[in-house]
């Protein structure tokens, strides 16, 4: 058997913490302490006192729906985040942070052997959501799911620091990978990176796949009998803490319209396809 991670022993805790519902009064003193601590603008969202869990303060949703650019070709911010990283692939490298690469080959694993192969000297986008941020993510793009893989890892945080010291960082940590294709059959990942604390996953429609839990094997989903597509801007799922999504696309399909070091929104155009 496998020994867990110091890193998800103390995520599973903080998730058991972030799960209660405290009394009222309680509940109420931790949100608004959260809210205050972190800075959240909750403007768009219910008052801090009205959730019963701070998990539920964490994976907020939108009072009002969010501006979704509907041109011809726009793919759209998944997330609110900050693009740390994009540009193109060198072969099979991206930068996790400047002057820290990592192999796409080995992030996705030998179950997408192949396919990875398809995306040197593609174009790449990674977002990180700091624990302030909104914590939904959807759909960048009009795009059927083909297969899902969540590979069991470690939690380590994904902020600045982390990113400068860790090694090959989303290649150690707990991830769930998208293989999806456009309406053309052009194909793009998108991958949901764990981290520190509550550290959990979901997929909107998929209840099977459970993150930061005691399964170590990776398990993977083919959606073969019934397609599974999903609009753009429609809800993939959310993270239950702040992480990191990566998206991945085929040489001269993605043109990227947004710079590293930049705050996104969701809804907003990060970059064009071209089909």
């Amino acid at each position: 058997m496998v020994k867990k991670h110091i890193t998800n022993i103390v995520s599973q805790w903080f998730g058991r913490f972030a799960d209660h519902e405290f009394s009222s009064g309680i509940q109420s003193f931790i949100n608004s302490a959260y809210v205050n601590l972190l800075g959240l603008d909750m403007s768009e969202f219910a008052p801090p006192s009205t959730y019963p869990s701070l998990n539920k303060l964490f994976t907020r949703e939108l009072r009002k729906e969010r501006p979704v650019d509907h041109r011809h070709g726009a793919l759209i911010s998944p997330v609110d985040a900050f693009v740390t990283e994009c540009g193109k692939i060198d072969k099979d490298k991206a930068m996790q942070i400047k002057g820290m690469e990592y192999s796409i080959d080995d992030l996705l694993t030998l179950q997408y052997g192949r396919e990875a192969k398809e995306l040197y000297d593609g174009t790449y986008i990674n977002f990180y959501l700091s624990p302030k941020d909104y914590h939904r993510y959807h759909m960048p793009y009009k795009l059927r799911v083909a297969s899902i893989l969540h590979q069991p890892g470690k939690l380590y945080p994904v902020n600045f620091p982390s990113l400068r010291r860790t090694k090959e960082l989303f290649v150690e940590n707990e991830r769930v990978i998208l293989e999806c294709f456009t309406e053309k059959g052009k194909r793009i990942f998108i991958v949901l990176v764990g981290a520190l604390n509550v550290g959990r996953m979901t997929i909107s429609f998929d209840h099977r796949i459970k993150t930061n839990a005691d399964r170590r094997e990776p398990t993977f989903y083919r959606y073969d009998k019934k397609p599974v597509w999903i609009h753009k801007g429609d809800l993939l799922g959310m993270f239950m803490m702040g992480s990191t999504v990566l998206i991945f696309a085929e040489p001269g399909l993605m043109e990227i319209r947004t710079n590293d070091r930049t705050h996104v929104r969701f809804g907003e155009r990060v970059a064009l396809i071209k089909e």
